[in-house]
């Protein structure tokens, strides 16, 4: 399925959270793919999302304004989705903005790619970050990316077994 298309891992370079989830992959693609839900569940708390804008097709925005938990927003300028397969992969970076335009000054770019694959009932989800240079994979793994990324999905599959915030 969409596994063949990754590009090898490269343990220097990529950090990788592979987790099987027990919610279908229909589901977790339309929480990352709309704004009203990715605010739910996309930061750990009790940080939180204040604005979020997405046009899930190659080209096209990915952009989030986060919030502390003392009110202070952090917005990003917009990443850019690369690749959209419905219900299976979304790829997007933040080295580019929407339209695929070069961005001037990124602090931390990269790339991340992440599949869902059909398992049973639920999904196998793996989410990988593709960095330029050894030095931005330590920065971003010294962020927290396991725990952070992890801490997301896990909001993320409450979130949708709550029934998506009817």
């Amino acid at each position: 399925m969409t596994s063949e298309i990754f590009p090898p891992f490269n343990p220097e370079l990529d950090l990788k959270l592979d987790r099987f989830v027990d919610v279908p992959p229909e589901l977790v693609y339309e929480a990352w793919t709309t704004p009203e839900h990715l605010k739910h569940w996309f930061c750990p708390k009790p940080w939180s999302v204040a604005e979020c804008e997405l046009d899930p097709r190659p080209g096209g925005i990915f952009r989030t304004v986060m919030r502390s938990p003392e009110g202070q927003e952090f917005p990003d300028e917009g990443g850019c989705f690369l690749e959209v397969v419905p219900n299976r992969q979304l790829v997007w970076t933040s080295a580019l903005r929407p339209g695929y335009r070069p961005a001037a000054d990124v602090d931390l770019p990269f790339t991340a790619i992440l599949s869902l694959t059909p398992e049973g009932t639920g999904t196998r989800y793996t989410a990988i970050a593709m960095h330029r240079d050894p030095a931005g994979r330590k920065t971003h793994a010294d962020m927290g990316f396991e725990q952070g990324w992890g801490t997301v999905l896990d909001q993320l599959v409450e979130y949708i077994k709550a029934g998506m915030a009817k």
